[in-house]
C-alpha cells in the first residue's frame, strides 16, 4: 500500500519498519528542538512533523514501542491512538510516563509504532433478544474461573 505522507517540517522523519517482518512502523519525535523531559505521571504531546492521507476504509493506530514502554515506562497515554481516515492534521503522540523517574525524549527518538488496518463499519440494529452462548452474561474474569 502506498500511503501519502506530508512533511510539515523539513526535518521530519518518515516512518520506518525495523525489520522485514515488523507489523508497525516507527514514528519519530520531530528531530529539531530541545529534549523533552516527561515527569512521572505526566503526559506530553510529541510532535512528529508529519500528516497522512489514510485511505477511506482504513485507520491508523499508534501503539507503544515495546522497549520504550517496558524499559522506560513511556507509552501512549490513551494506550492506542486512533487516526481516522478523514484527519489531515499533524500526527502527535500523547506520551505518558508510567514510571517513577523522569524520562527524556530526544529529538529524533522513536516514540511509537504506527499500524494501518482495515475498518469494518457496523450498522447497529436494536433487537429484543440475543442468541445464547456458553459464557452468557459472565463478565470480567469469568472465563478464568472455569
Amino acid at each position: 500500500m502506498n500511503l501519502p505522507v506530508k512533511k510539515l517540517h523539513p526535518k521530519a522523519i518518515l516512518p520506518t519498519y525495523g525489520s522485514a517482518g515488523a507489523a508497525g512502523a516507527d514514528l519519530y519525535a520531530l528531530p529539531e528542538g530541545d529534549p523533552i523531559t516527561v515527569s512521572p505521571g505526566e503526559t506530553v504531546m510529541i510532535h512528529t512533523g508529519l500528516s497522512m492521507a489514510i485511505p477511506e476504509g482504513y485507520v491508523g493506530l499508534n501503539f507503544a514501542r515495546s522497549g520504550l514502554a517496558s524499559k522506560q515506562g513511556l507509552a501512549p497515554a490513551n494506550k492506542v491512538g486512533v487516526i481516522d481516515s478523514d484527519y489531515r492534521g499533524e500526527l502527535m503522540v500523547a506520551l505518558h510516563n508510567h514510571g517513577s523517574v523522569p524520562r527524556t525524549v530526544l529529538p529524533g527518538d522513536r516514540v511509537a509504532q504506527f499500524l494501518i488496518m482495515p475498518v469494518i463499519t457496523a450498522q447497529f440494529i436494536e433487537v429484543d433478544f440475543l442468541d445464547d452462548t456458553e459464557r452468557g452474561t459472565g463478565g470480567f474474569g469469568s472465563t478464568g474461573s472455569r
